[in-house]
């Protein structure tokens, strides 16, 4: 089908390694979609809670698609990180070593998860639910520090594009502008995603002595949201490049 599109020109070929994230995407919002709708109607409509469990059975089975995919996504996270390395190539020294930190959580993240999906599945004699509790607080750390890079870049940007370097903006060349604003708006879709993972991932972690406020569906709504904005800023990233 893939073939088929990109000899009738549906799709770049450029855009074929984007496809593999786009999938996955599109598998984590159809699942919390299912989430978030059987839940509203197991707890808000009686009548209607038999189709609600059927839903968050869809749920899960979506959720764990994702878990045992992510099982092959290691060697990418490894070569990227050692490609990365500790970042001497990057400009900005705040950059630099947040995404160092970042690539080093991420790297630890994938592994922790492994171990919890191996516990659930009774291939390894461990507790899950202190390997589940640790991947979440990965999860967790890695998605601020992306906020925060996300953040940081975009202010960079926008610094640059008003008065880079004594040339106005209005004197830059168009290709570059139009570039410079491209990453613009694909930090910012990448800010807002990773503000709403942080609502879902907060969600999940231990609530213990009432620190956390426990919203059983409810959270599921800015992952919905976060979802499609990481779509889109796949296809700005795409579109930068491309500029």
């Amino acid at each position: 089908m893939t073939a088929g599109c990109l000899q009738a020109g549906v799709l770049p070929e450029n855009f074929l390694p984007q496809l593999p994230e786009l999938l996955g995407l599109q598998i984590r919002t159809l699942g919390y979609c299912c989430q978030l709708i059987g839940g509203v109607l197991v707890e808000q409509c009686p009548n209607r809670s038999e189709v609600g469990r059927r839903l968050l059975v869809v749920s899960a089975q979506f959720n764990h698609c994702r878990t045992v995919l992510r099982l092959f996504d290691d060697p990418a996270i490894f070569v990227y990180t050692k490609q990365y390395g500790l970042g001497t190539k990057e400009e900005d020294i705040f950059i630099r070593w947040l995404s160092v930190l970042s690539n080093v959580t991420d790297q630890l993240y994938y592994p922790c998860e492994h171990i919890a999906w191996a516990a659930d599945a009774k291939v390894l004699r461990v507790d899950s639910a202190w390997w589940w509790t640790l991947n979440t607080a990965l999860w967790t750390l890695s998605l601020l520090l992306g906020a925060v890079k996300a953040l940081w870049t975009m202010l960079k940007l926008r610094q640059k594009l008003r008065s880079p370097t004594g040339t106005s903006a209005s004197q830059l060349p168009r290709s570059k502008r139009r570039a410079m604003e491209a990453r613009i708006c694909s930090e910012v879709l990448t800010l807002l995603s990773n503000l709403a993972d942080l609502a879902n991932a907060v969600h999940w972690l231990p609530r213990e002595k009432d620190l956390l406020v426990y919203v059983p569906h409810a959270c599921l709504v800015p992952m919905e949201v976060g979802s499609p904005r990481t779509g889109v800023n796949i296809i700005w990233s795409h579109h930068g490049r491309e500029t």
